[in-house]
């Protein structure tokens, strides 16, 4: 089943504690220059590293929580890697810079009870403000990374913490439907996932791990600063926002550096297309880019199409486009496409809406996201929890060394979700001719007069149903009242055009009356000015946040 390592991730960084070498380049855009990058090789970050897991250990000790609230720029792998080292319980976080996303920072710093708070000198101010107007237990320490640099007392002598069962990290979810969720990432369970990554994706020293997601995002941390620990290769990343502002500088990134990994959501994908005009594509050359990893929220048909048909012309190979799953819980790894690039199937709608997946010529497409690496996964039935066989939807459950211990200060929800060694996902999949496919979660799931209804293929067919609404702001949500359960739809016009409603809902309950054979009880705009349609911190839309603001009105 798998064949992971047992060495704490934090001892790979000691192997390359000489080399001149860069290991991590930060492109700084601050005030809108151009991007600058700032340089870490592998030996200034293994001294960076020991001064601060120095300065750690005299002010917290083994399986104290420490928070790191700081940008996404080099502070903040210096100081993760360094909490690592010291053996203290590490909390990727991110600065209180973004209003809309304190609320989760609130919840997340009250929950773990971190005694130190990481943060750099550029952000210390903000967060000086954030602790005294928000609801929020400051810490015993508040500390810049800059100023634990300065070389300590026998720091170079210093050994890491010992690993294993250990908590390395508390995983955050990106889910806002509960109370914060810590998943408890242990050094084995760490290693194991970086080991799958790197061996699912081929990634070594002469690999550039190129991106932008958040390093408080499971996808961030292991893509952009973990796996480039454990085999070396060279990470160069963004901070999210230059990424939203310009998207072409990410697509710079993939052009400027050879043998590049990159990770994003769909939605990324499907901003570079429409965002980045030609005349800006005529100097990329994506030739070199080896996989560009789709996951984190559901890989749409469409969008890998228009992906490869607007930049193949500049060199993009539409095999090196891997749609995968993984999720916090499992640390982020689960399954991914091979070599072979992405694979699109047509289903018989009727069938699927049984939970049977038949190959059809006309009907629902769905994006394989491959064979799973290192690890079991098998579909159950979430009711029994019997295996089902290929072809039956089901519950995806996943078991090996990569899964978290469970959820922090949660142990009910902890022997829910991982029960005699499986972690049930709650995502709903189905394995087709050997590769697994995703149709959903059961808490989503609409069933309206018997039929099974998936949320995202509704809302699939409301984006394309007219160019007013925005492709990555449409909810679907089944609510019940004395008729049974219906369906509705909130949906997010775009920005800066003149809609008309009614011809938006007309074109919007048109189509999904004929693709999905169901009446929608209602349809619903609902513009960026007023809230729009919510969404995590990660940018998947959020359904249940969705109908509870849906329900309130």
């Amino acid at each position: 089943m798998s064949g992971a390592p047992e060495r704490p991730l934090i001892e790979y960084l000691l192997d390359r504690a000489e080399s001149t070498e860069v290991a991590f380049t930060y492109l700084d855009c601050t005030g809108g220059r151009d991007a600058e990058p700032r340089d870490l090789t592998w030996a200034e970050l293994t001294r960076q590293v020991r001064a601060v897991a120095a300065r750690l250990r005299r002010v917290a000790a083994p399986g104290d929580r420490v928070a790191l609230v700081t940008p996404q720029d080099l502070t903040y792998v210096v100081g993760f890697l360094g909490a690592l080292y010291a053996g203290v319980v590490a909390v990727p976080l991110f600065a209180p810079e973004v209003r809309s996303h304190r609320r989760r920072l609130v919840g997340a710093l009250n929950d773990c009870e971190a005694r130190v708070w990481l943060t750099s000198r550029g952000a210390m101010d903000k967060l000086t403000d954030f602790t005294t107007s928000a609801p929020v237990t400051p810490p015993d320490q508040l500390l810049c990374v800059e100023d634990l640099l300065l070389p300590a007392e026998d720091a170079d002598l210093l050994l890491p913490a010992e690993g294993g069962e250990r908590v390395a990290y508390l995983q955050y979810t990106s889910g806002s439907t509960r109370e914060p969720a810590g998943a408890v990432i242990t050094h084995r369970a760490l290693t194991a996932s970086v080991w799958q990554v790197a061996g699912a994706y081929q990634v070594d020293q002469r690999t550039t791990c190129a991106g932008w997601i958040p390093f408080f995002h499971d996808m961030g941390l292991i893509q952009l600063m973990c796996v480039p620990v454990f085999t070396g290769a060279r990470s160069v990343f963004l901070q999210p926002l230059e990424f939203i502002r310009r998207p072409i500088r990410w697509l710079r990134q993939l052009s400027d550096y050879p043998a590049v990994f990159t990770a994003a959501p769909n939605f990324a994908f499907d901003y570079a297309v429409t965002s980045v005009p030609a005349s800006a594509r005529k100097s990329l050359d994506l030739g070199d880019v080896r996989v560009a990893l789709n996951g984190s929220e559901p890989v749409r048909p469409a969008t890998v199409r228009a992906f490869a048909e607007a930049f193949a012309p500049h060199g993009f190979r539409p095999a090196a486009h891997r749609p995968s799953y993984g999720l916090a819980e499992a640390t982020v790894y689960v399954s991914s496409a091979g070599d072979e690039g992405p694979t699109i199937t047509t289903f018989d709608r009727d069938a699927l809406a049984t939970g049977t997946a038949v190959a059809a010529e006309t009907g629902t497409e769905l994006v394989s996201v491959g064979r799973p690496f290192g690890q079991e996964v098998r579909i159950a039935d979430s009711k029994t929890g019997e295996p089902c066989p290929d072809g039956r939807m089901g519950e995806i459950q996943v078991r090996g060394p990569h899964l978290a211990r469970g959820y922090w200060r949660q142990p009910e929800r902890s022997a829910e979700t991982f029960a005699d060694g499986w972690l049930r996902t709650g995502d709903l999949g189905v394995f087709h001719d050997g590769q697994l496919y995703i149709t959903g979660r059961i808490k989503d799931l609409i069933i309206v007069d018997g039929r099974n209804l998936y949320p995202q293929d509704i809302e699939e067919t409301v984006a394309d149903a007219h160019p007013a609404i925005r492709r990555d702001r449409v909810a679907a949500f089944g609510t019940a009242d004395e008729r049974g359960e219906g369906v509705v739809v909130l949906a997010e016009p775009v920005r800066g055009q003149e809609v008309d409603f009614a011809q938006v809902s007309k074109a919007v309950r048109a189509a999904v009356s004929a693709q999905h054979e169901v009446a929608l009880r209602d349809f619903l705009l609902l513009p960026a000015e007023d809230g729009g349609v919510p969404r995590t911190s990660s940018g998947k839309v959020a359904r249940s946040a969705a109908k509870a603001r849906y329900e309130a009105r």
